[in-house]
């Protein structure tokens, strides 16, 4: 929260005031009470009234600091949805996908954590498919409709290669096919565990994105101990999160790692929330102005209840 006035704040001396008259008063009030003539009757009368007086004190003077702030005109950050923003999920289905160092293997957890994206993300979010190996794949369309997606996922096979580059330049055609607006925004989010070994390189990518105004998001996902058996042979592929971090680096996207599905789920969700959403400062005067009247009602309420008088 921040305040459009902030120099009104100086109205919250007021209530600061207020606290150190009452802390004045009472410290008055408790030397009196010695001059009752019975020490137990005295005793009585302060524990009685006690607690029921800090009540409406700490009611007022909250009330008081409540008003002090509304008068400097507070605003909070609103997420605004943003209409027809759409996203471009590249899933990397290089062999290398197949290791089992994310159970049950890469390329499954990747599919369980984008089909629980797909089933969470903002309804009005458009998603489209591409899938990437030796070639780009553009699966799907963006679209709100998240059965096809979910099953598109769910078809998707490992093939040899691994073409990021050219996974960008389908995303950035399928981007452009359907949401031709530049006002829109758009962006890629790439789900890869290894770096680019065909096609146009990520260099040329980058540039074709950030000359469309798309960010790319990236997602380095499996360990450095991954391997796999390629024809009766047991191979390391270790996962190459460097050139994903430049990627996302470089087109005002940004880049995330890890080895877990759970993780990966909560990594998908924030930035389709990032994407279908507008952070936008929203005055709330009117939310303190009722809160600090309502306050200050109940401290007038419970004195006149409890001492027969406002003050």
């Amino acid at each position: 929260m921040s305040v459009e006035a902030p120099f009104r704040l100086l109205a919250l001396a007021v209530p600061a005031a207020l606290v150190l008259w009452y802390l004045v008063t009472r410290s008055r009030r408790s030397r009196q009470v010695v001059r009752f003539t019975s020490i137990g009757l005295a005793e009585g009368v302060t524990v009685r009234a006690g607690w029921r007086r800090w009540v409406t004190a700490g009611a007022g003077i909250l009330g008081a600091i409540v008003l002090a702030v509304a008068f400097a005109r507070p605003v909070v950050a609103v997420p605004i949805p943003q209409e027809q923003a759409s996203l471009i999920l590249a899933i990397d289905v290089s062999l290398s996908m197949g290791s089992a160092d994310v159970e049950p293997s890469r390329i499954e957890a990747a599919q369980d954590a984008a089909a629980r994206f797909a089933g969470i993300a903002p309804n009005d979010l458009n998603i489209g498919l591409v899938a990437f190996a030796g070639t780009a794949l553009p699966v799907l369309a963006p679209d709100t409709d998240r059965t096809p997606l979910e099953t598109a996922i769910d078809r998707l096979g490992l093939g040899q290669g691994t073409a990021i580059g050219e996974a960008i330049f389908s995303s950035l055609d399928q981007l452009e096919a359907a949401v031709p607006d530049p006002e829109i925004p758009k962006a890629i989010v790439v789900l890869s565990d290894g770096e680019t070994t065909v096609g146009r390189p990520d260099s040329e990518a980058a540039v074709a994105a950030i000359e469309a105004d798309v960010p790319i998001y990236t997602i380095s996902f499996g360990t450095r101990a991954g391997t796999i058996d390629f024809r009766g042979e047991r191979i390391r592929v270790p996962v190459a999160p460097e050139p994903l971090q430049q990627l996302a680096e470089t087109t005002g996207g940004q880049f995330f790692q890890t080895a877990s599905e759970s993780d990966l789920s909560q990594i998908l969700a924030q930035i389709g929330s990032e994407i279908a959403f507008e952070t936008e400062d929203r005055e709330v005067t009117d939310w303190f102005a009722a809160g600090g009247l309502a306050l200050l009602a109940l401290a007038i309420a419970g004195s006149i209840r409890w001492f027969g008088r406002i003050v």
